[in-house]
């Protein structure tokens, strides 16, 4: 081995690999409810409806406003702001959210915008924040602390 094979072999091992400095990032869509700012990740996000018939189901929580029938799927519409502060949503806008292998559906004030969160940059939130429906927050460019919605645990509720 000459030295120049040295000296190149020793600057390709001085270099720092690439993936240490990936920022690790998520797509979030950014919701309103109850006077809150939620997001809740892209990948959830099935489809945003407005308009559609609500129908009421006896025997169930105040919160679960009740079922739609969307192309021939019966999905569940909770109310989030029945949820968190026992008020009704006079939004008809609904999100509708993929969570394992459930669809159900989430009344919204105002669905905002899309953007791409540091997931390394997540915050925890404090204990029993939320009835439990936020995993975490973050800080946006704009000054605005997004909660992150937690769809799992939306189910455990319906």
């Amino acid at each position: 081995m000459t030295q120049e094979d040295v000296l190149f072999q020793t600057d390709l091992s001085d270099e720092a690999p690439e993936s240490d400095n990936v920022v690790k990032t998520e797509k979030y869509l950014l919701f309103l409810s109850d006077g809150l700012l939620f997001g809740v990740p892209a990948e959830a996000v099935v489809e945003i409806i407005t308009g559609h018939t609500v129908t009421r189901l006896p025997l169930v929580p105040d919160y679960v406003r009740g079922i739609i029938n969307l192309r021939g799927q019966i999905i569940p519409i909770v109310d989030i702001h029945q949820l968190l502060s026992h008020q009704d949503c006079e939004s008809d806008c609904m999100m509708i959210l993929q969570t394992s292998d459930a669809e159900v559906g989430i009344l919204v004030d105002q669905v905002q915008k899309m953007v791409d969160i540091n997931t390394d940059a997540l915050l925890p939130v404090p204990p029993r924040s939320s009835k439990e429906l936020v995993c975490g927050m973050y800080s946006l460019e704009d000054g605005q602390t997004m909660l992150a919605f937690d769809c799992a645990r939306l189910l455990e509720h319906t």
